[in-house]
């Protein structure tokens, strides 16, 4: 059986909970690290899920590690391969269906609440309002064809969902030692921060004990909803070593799009030698 893909960038920014759920359901997974080996896969299809984890990358930097993992989600869209995607994650899969990412109004770092659509609710199992963990600059627009999932009162889109493709614009999958890990690394980091949706080191660890129990309920619900997808047969089956001479076959308007965009990246990396 294919492994799910994980793709971590930061080595503060692990897997957590989510790979906990993935081997308490015997799901075969590959952990990758771009950042680090400085290349990403390209292929969708040796994979049966794409989980892509956060990183303190901006999603608009032009390295090419980032380019082939931007061609690797494209792909995903194209062949229907889930993907998930964590803050820098969900920006890269914003990216990669072609909407902008920008710098948010204002930092937002810490434990905050957003709010849950009725759709996410159904979907995801979630209640209408949780907290969740953040620590991001930037954020995306909702990306064509897709519909927001989540919303905060400092960024207004917190997730979004397009199919078996969610993003999630902040953290689920932290544990109480990695954010005391993340913390410790971040630490001047914490100390120049400023802004209404900012809490420095002492507000994030005072109140992590009050908020990790409903954190790794909400995580494993959603895991749960992602991983079921997994489950399902692709919408669309595209050869992703073969070039895209018509996405007009393609029924589906935003399927036409996202086929298009996959082979455009294709025929970039493959000029520059990628």
């Amino acid at each position: 059986m294919k492994p799910v893909a994980i793709l971590q960038h930061e080595a503060s920014q692990g897997p957590g909970i989510l790979l906990d759920h993935l081997q308490q359901q015997g799901l075969a997974y590959q952990l990758i690290q771009p950042c680090a080996e400085g290349r990403a896969p390209i292929h969708a299809r040796d994979y049966r899920g794409i989980v892509v984890l956060g990183s303190n990358h901006c999603a608009n930097e032009n390295l090419r590690w980032m380019e082939q993992e931007r061609c690797l989600l494209q792909d995903a869209l194209a062949c229907d391969v889930p993907v998930l995607g964590h803050c820098f994650g969900a920006q890269m899969l914003a990216r990669a269906m072609g909407a902008r990412v920008w710098r948010n109004p204002c930092p937002n770092i810490g434990w905050a609440p957003v709010w849950v659509t009725q759709q996410a609710q159904q979907l995801m199992q979630l209640p209408r309002q949780a907290v969740i963990f953040n620590w991001h600059y930037d954020t995306f627009e909702i990306p064509r064809g897709a519909r927001r999932t989540m919303y905060g009162a400092w960024c207004l889109n917190k997730g979004f969902v397009h199919g078996r493709h969610w993003a999630l614009q902040g953290h689920l999958e932290v544990t109480e030692a990695s954010v005391r890990a993340w913390c410790q690394e971040g630490h001047e980091e914490l100390r120049h921060a400023h802004g209404p949706a900012v809490q420095h080191e002492s507000q994030i660890l005072e109140l992590l004990p009050q908020h990790i129990a409903q954190l790794h309920a909400m995580a494993l619900r959603t895991y749960s909803a992602w991983t079921r997808l997994l489950e399902q047969p692709a919408q669309i089956y595209l050869d992703p070593r073969q070039p895209l001479h018509a996405p007009s076959d393609i029924s589906d308007p935003t399927l036409q799009y996202q086929a298009l965009l996959a082979s455009q990246t294709r025929g970039i990396l493959a000029c520059a030698g990628h």
